[in-house]
């Protein structure tokens, strides 16, 4: 990141001007007999040369190698890359298209044959196909039968390896369909809601300069934690790592190429339009990317750049649509989606006096009398930051925003989905967020901890995926205004939810069908419909414990406590992870629990944090709790056992043993 030159020996052998795709620097024939020097230059300033820069952009770049780097050891003539087509995935008879390119920079004359094996994920061969070698070779396997779709739920995985003499590749793919029409998002040819959020690939303490398993875990959190179906890769490619994770897992991606509203000159956008070229041909295999973001995020429009942009992706793909990512209404639709970040809620001044909305409709926005492929790409963030540690009712009214945004989408059929900004809380420039230079945008903070609004939409699964009950609240007497905890909404799928406070008798309540009418699972919201004043008491009476339950089909499926006096109980310290490879990392997180296991929101004392062995801690030794809880990363340093100690001067000591291998 951003702008690398490469020498041998010094000798210059390459450059690369974007620190987000791969590129190679090629040694053979500039190799000598014992050592060599290989040098690597990085110019991590904000180039304005470069895409993204040259303006101003929310989010910070870190210098540096950050992703793998890889010695690559080919024969002279070998695959160089793969690109695999499904044309008829929904036919009991199916197809697979395989264009192969091969690598052959000595010029040597091509003999023998291009092989292609088709694979399913235990390594069982299906069929093969061969042709002569050439630099590129058209490979087909038809017919095939008793084969699986690729969806969310069910992710099925088959392989190409493609051989030319003793070279060989492999990449993954699947049997899917994607379309984007006026009335939807359909995956498989059945419509799906698209309920997801943006993502920022960076971490405490090491900005992006995490390895394999930080990627997939985010992508485990996204779609195993807060349970949403597609993740939009902002503002740039994202790790392969992730991407191949999102394969795996069934998680829909929105990929985009780098930027943020600036646009910059002709050899700027030529650049850019070469990003849209490394982005596809890295990634077009991915069954779980469904839309080619060819737009620079919230850019004016500029027609000759993004005929170009989208001209180039179609040639390269023509199996998937493109979206470009605007806030400006009455924008030229050259994508094939129109893509939109919407901040109406909330934005009074961009509203006007038209009444509050979640979102606008669609012609409001794009200015046509017709209705087009529509998705909501951005909306919350900025609008409302809210931290981990603020005041509960800020917290219930950030779960509110994001709770009506999802609401209105699911209601407006010509809508394909929603995606919220964010995940994930990240580091700024001095111009965006707050006075620390993070921006709290995200469901959750930078550790990847919950905010009660990660409930929002982890609420909306099914409950045979997982039970979900989140009430928001600290359970205080005196953390709102006036005091008490009403109302309380509670995230959940359960049917009904009762609440027990005291003695007194319990109160069952369903869902809010009336605010929030065509969510999948709306919230419960307790309030005083519900309680008389004595039963939840008055300001200064005495405060009580309480236990709220969910039920499914009639039976109880979670109960949650609160006590009326909680302390701090208990240090909790867990991994992610037990066991890491010998040059990886693992996310730890440390959590001062209450003798219910409830966070302790307001505690704030330092932890100090020790890590011995075969491992080293990313972060200060030194760090305050927030919102009762912090994180930090351990990264192996060789093979064998990993300890480590945190030590709270309030709940003493935990140590947990980790193995590097």
């Amino acid at each position: 990141m951003a702008n690398a030159r490469v020498s041998l020996n010094g000798e210059a052998i390459t450059a690369h001007r974007d620190g987000y795709t791969p590129f190679e620097a090629r040694l053979t024939g500039r190799l000598r007999d014992g050592d060599n020097e290989l040098v690597v230059v990085i110019d991590g300033s904000e180039n304005p040369q470069i895409p993204p820069f040259g303006g101003r952009i929310d989010y910070l770049t870190y210098a540096g190698i950050y992703r793998d780097a890889w010695l690559k050891v080919t024969d002279r003539v070998f695959v160089e890359r793969i690109k695999i087509e499904t044309p008829d995935a929904l036919a009991a008879k199916k197809t697979v298209l395989v264009d192969v390119a091969l690598g052959n920079p000595q010029g040597l004359v091509l003999a023998g044959q291009a092989v292609a094996t088709l694979r399913d994920a235990a390594g069982r061969t299906i069929a093969t196909a061969g042709a002569p070698a050439a630099a590129r070779v058209a490979l087909r396997f038809d017919d095939l039968e008793g084969l699986s779709l690729w969806d969310v739920k069910t992710p099925v995985l088959y392989t190409i390896e493609v051989s030319v003499g003793r070279d060989s590749l492999v990449s993954s793919f699947g049997f899917r369909t994607v379309q984007f029409d006026s009335e939807g998002f359909k995956l498989n040819g059945r419509p799906l809601k698209l309920r997801g959020l943006n993502r920022h690939q960076s971490f405490p303490y090491s900005g992006y300069a995490l390895g394999r398993a930080a990627q997939e875990r985010d992508a485990e959190i996204l779609k195993h934690e807060l349970h949403v179906n597609i993740v939009r890769t902002s503002h740039y490619p994202q790790s392969s790592w992730f991407l191949d994770h999102c394969d795996r897992l069934g998680l829909l991606v929105f990929e985009e190429i780098p930027g943020w509203q600036h646009i910059g000159g002709t050899a700027w956008k030529a650049e850019a339009v070469e990003n849209v070229r490394r982005m596809i041909t890295r990634d077009w295999n991915h069954p779980s990317i469904v839309i080619w973001g060819v737009r620079i995020n919230e850019s004016q429009d500029d027609h000759d750049f993004y005929a170009e942009t989208n001209r180039l992706a179609h040639e390269l793909d023509a199996t998937r649509p493109t979206g470009g990512v605007r806030y400006i209404t009455d924008s030229e639709l050259l994508e094939d989606v129109y893509t939109m970040n919407d901040f109406i809620l909330g934005n009074e001044e961009l509203g006007g006096n038209r009444p509050r909305t979640a979102l606008r409709p669609q012609g409001e926005v794009t200015g046509l009398d017709y209705p087009v492929p529509y998705m909501i790409t951005e909306f919350g963030g900025h609008m409302f930051p809210t931290k981990s540690f603020d005041q509960e009712q800020r917290q219930a009214e950030h779960v509110r925003r994001h709770l009506e945004v999802l609401d209105a989408a699911y209601g407006d059929p010509q809508i394909a989905g929603a995606i919220g900004w964010c995940a994930f809380d990240y580091n700024t420039h001095i111009e965006f967020g707050s006075g620390d230079r993070i921006c709290y945008h995200g469901v959750m903070d930078m550790f990847r901890e919950p905010k009660f609004a990660a409930y929002a939409y982890a609420s909306q699964c099914a409950p045979d995926e997982e039970v979900i009950l989140k009430p928001v609240t600290f359970w205080a007497r005196g953390e709102r205004n006036i005091g008490g905890v009403l109302p309380l909404i509670v995230l959940t799928n359960c049917d009904e939810v009762e609440l027990k406070y005291g003695d007194y008798p319990p109160k069952r309540v369903g869902p809010d069908r009336e605010s929030f009418p065509h969510l999948p699972h709306a919230p419960v919201v307790l309030d005083r419909r519900h309680f008389t004043s004595e039963e939840l008491g008055l300001w200064g009476m005495e405060w009580l414990g309480a236990s709220i339950t969910g039920y499914v089909a009639g039976k109880a499926a979670k109960t949650v406590r609160f006590a009326a006096d909680p302390v701090a109980t208990r240090l909790e310290v867990v991994a992610d992870h037990d066991a890491i490879g010998a040059t990886d990392t693992v996310r730890v997180m440390v959590r001062a629990l209450d003798q219910f296991g409830n966070r302790l929101p307001f505690l704030s004392e330092p932890v100090a944090i020790a890590v011995g062995g075969a491992g080293r801690r990313l972060g200060p030794e030194l760090v305050p709790l927030r919102a009762g809880v912090t994180g930090f990363w351990v990264e192996a340093t060789g093979s064998g056992p990993i300890e480590v100690t945190v030590t709270s001067p309030v709940l003493g000591s935990r140590s947990i043993t980790l193995a590097a291998t």
